[in-house]
């Protein structure tokens, strides 16, 4: 409403459209409500309006339906039912679950508030900031109907006999029609807002949310996976081969010069190239192996315990490819891993298994160190557990004063045989 173009808009005609089936809907309860009551209340000598009482006591479950689906007039925000789903087919067990739910007497609470006073407001205000507004723009033409061009009365309280004054009353009917468009939003936000706290589930609501948060986190992953994939493939196909190619060269012009100054500057720059080349393969294998991205997880897993610092023992066999997003996951936990046990663990040796079981994927890695290990402790496995737990997985860290240390990660996942090699 604090936008400029708010006038302009569809929202002040959404507001009174609101509003205006709000008191068309509030009527037609509040008659049902009435009729139902009164007849029940006359046939429940004979026994025959019990069921006209139930019937009453569940009113309020249709008016909430109607309700919840009139607020996307004003509000775009998903309002879901406080009702659950009966645990057996049949009436029977369909009425008893709605009678004893809290949800069920939370919206006959808001019918009977609707049918009795919320309805009233919303008539009142479409009265005063739409219908009103415009009986006063329409004064020129009533008085060139009704009052045959002499005269026309104005709300019923001043009358008009001159053109120039019907103009201007027109012109202030205009001003307040901008304010009453303004009412009518302010009041249909109000309506709106007290709708959902009464017969929205908070629950509900919030699920979504968080169903909605987990969605986007696994977006951001698979496109954070994505760039990294991006980047390497740009490194490897661009800057690695020209950086190839130059060493080559200078490789060539270091053999054809003759012995001297020039030649031992050649053997410098060559000897520089062959550092940055090795260097830029390292940082490239950091992003993205191609080796995960050609060969799978197995030998990805298998290529990083041969560049570990002391020997790793790989047992790890997989029937097919999990999901890229889980593969990359999974295969920088077990570098970080290998990473930290040979920086800090003081083990002899390492141990990564693995394989996949139930839906889920698990690894493995255990080194025979001095254990007192801590994940919070600057470890680097931070980030990866909230990597991990973006997609459903589980990582722990057991890790005892004097060793062994155990890592282990699970990701729920499906392997597919579908080859995605470069």
């Amino acid at each position: 409403m604090s936008r400029p173009g708010f006038l302009l808009s569809a929202w002040p005609w959404r507001s009174a459209a609101y509003l205006l089936t709000g008191a068309v809907t509030g009527v037609a309860t509040l008659v049902g409500i009435v009729t139902m009551t009164a007849v029940s209340g006359v046939l429940v000598i004979a026994l025959v309006g019990l069921p006209l009482l139930v019937l009453v006591a569940l009113s309020g479950i249709p008016v909430a339906w109607v309700e919840r689906r009139r607020l996307r007039l004003v509000d775009g925000t998903p309002v879901s039912g406080l009702h659950r789903v009966p645990t057996a087919p049949g009436l029977w067990a369909w009425l008893t679950t709605r009678l004893r739910e809290q949800g069920t007497w939370r919206e006959l609470g808001y019918t009977l508030l609707f049918a009795g006073l919320l309805w009233p407001v919303d008539a009142l205000a479409v009265s005063v900031a739409l219908l009103l507004p415009l009986s006063v723009v329409a004064a020129p033409v009533l008085m060139a109907t009704v009052g045959d061009g002499n005269e026309v009365k104005v709300l019923k309280q001043w009358t008009v006999t001159t053109w120039p004054t019907s103009v201007g009353v027109a012109v202030l009917g205009l001003l307040l029609m901008a304010l009453g468009a303004y009412l009518l939003g302010v009041t249909a936000g109000a309506r709106a807002e007290l709708t959902r706290l009464l017969i929205s589930s908070r629950e509900g609501e919030l699920g979504a949310k968080v169903v909605e948060l987990a969605r986007s986190r696994a977006r951001l992953v698979d496109a954070f996976e994505a760039e990294r994939r991006r980047i390497e493939r740009d490194l490897h196909d661009g800057a690695q081969q020209r950086l190839v190619a130059l060493t080559m060269a200078l490789g060539l012009a270091r053999l054809d010069a003759p012995p001297g100054p020039l030649s031992d500057q050649l053997a410098k720059a060559h000897e520089e190239g062959s550092k940055a080349l090795v260097e830029l393969r390292e940082l490239i294998h950091g992003i993205y192996p191609m080796v995960l991205t050609d060969y799978g997880l197995p030998a990805a897993v298998t290529d990083a315990a041969d560049r570990c610092a002391i020997p790793v023992d790989v047992d790890l066999e997989l029937p097919g490819r999990p999901v890229q997003a889980v593969e990359s996951a999974a295969y920088f936990v077990v570098c970080e891993a290998l990473a930290n046990v040979a920086k800090h663990s003081g083990a002899d040796r390492a141990q990564v298994s693995g394989g996949h079981r139930e839906g889920r994927l698990f690894l493995e890695v255990r080194d025979d160190g001095c254990g007192g290990a801590v994940a919070s402790a600057g470890s680097g496995l931070t980030g990866l557990a909230d990597r991990v737990s973006v997609l459903d997985g589980r990582l722990a860290l057991t890790s005892p004063p004097g060793g062994p240390t155990l890592l282990r990660v699970e990701f729920p996942c499906e392997l597919t045989a579908a080859d995605r090699s470069a």
